[in-house]
């Protein structure tokens, strides 16, 4: 417990002082409009600042916001409870440097805590937004790169592609894939395999003007992967629907409420499985999961 609370601590304090940076400098402030909208390591995608106009002029931007979320959920994956989740980002001319955080609990018993930190190098103009993400999850080394099999820990290295029709169009299509660190499976002779966990989603986002934002993603992993629990083969995984209300708190800060429901057609199929690689049992199940979110952010 001591050498959790000490994690914890790591966590928060790299948090306070990456987080704090947004607010420390007066210059102009972007809004963090995310065609997607993502509630975790999502959160960061595609600015709409520049997404139509291919001869805009990106300088310096910022932003930051945190939230506390009922679960954790990404991808189709039921991942914790309770959590406190904040992101800041730094970025000039389309590159950008994200760090994403999570404090929280793997369910609803409070015994088992699972603080993460995503360090995100991207690039983001003209609707396509290209990354490497690092998934650090404290129970290995930082700077460990080993493949792992499930149940043993493990950080991960991820790329991605993101492309946004337009503005007008907040189509989406997203392509990741995990290329390094954990991502292993054993086979039937007992040797560690890489999955090369890979996910393809189609997202869309309708924006009222009334602050009212309706969000839907329908997620697949092509192969077996670490969203299937590394069984069966091509298989949807995710259908993703949200509902969220902004409100302008001042000049440079907003709140917003959100509502989630996850469902996984994989685990619908597949009850053996989901018994199997389910820890969070007070919202839904891993077919059916649900999620409620307050987020404050800055605005410009």
């Amino acid at each position: 417990m001591n050498h959790l609370f000490k994690q914890h601590v790591k966590v928060a304090a790299l948090t306070l002082i990456v987080g704090a940076l947004p607010f420390l400098f007066s210059a102009r402030v972007y809004a963090q409009e995310i065609t997607a909208n993502g509630e975790g390591r999502e959160a960061n995608g595609v600015r709409s600042q520049w997404l139509d106009d291919p001869h805009e002029k990106v300088g310096f931007t910022y932003g930051a916001n945190v939230s506390l979320q009922s679960s954790y959920l990404w991808r189709g994956m039921n991942l914790g409870g309770l959590s406190v989740q904040g992101s800041a980002d730094v970025g000039y001319g389309g590159l950008y440097l994200d760090m994403w955080w999570n404090l929280g609990v793997a369910d609803y018993s409070f015994t088992v805590f699972q603080p993460e930190v995503d360090l995100t190098l991207g690039f983001s103009r003209w609707g396509l937004d290209v990354s490497v993400m690092y998934v650090y999850n404290f129970n290995k080394g930082f700077f460990d790169f080993n493949n792992y099999a499930p149940g043993m820990g493990g950080n991960g290295l991820e790329v991605r592609g993101r492309y946004t029709v337009s503005s007008k169009l907040p189509l989406s299509i997203l392509w990741a894939t995990r290329v390094s660190a954990k991502d292993g499976y054993l086979d039937d002779n007992g040797e560690l395999v890489r999955a090369w966990s890979s996910y393809l989603e189609l997202s869309y986002t309708h924006q009222f003007k009334n602050g009212i934002s309706l969000y839907g993603a329908l997620g697949m992993s092509p192969w077996k992967s670490m969203y299937t629990g590394y069984k069966g083969g091509a298989t949807v995984n995710n259908i993703d629907l949200r509902c969220w209300k902004k409100w302008e708190v001042g000049k440079h800060c907003g709140v917003q409420l959100t509502g989630q429901i996850v469902m996984n057609p994989y685990y619908m199929a597949h009850n053996e499985d989901a018994a199997a690689n389910f820890n969070n049992k007070l919202l839904g199940g891993p077919q059916l999961s649900g999620n409620v979110g307050v987020k404050v952010f800055l605005i410009k």
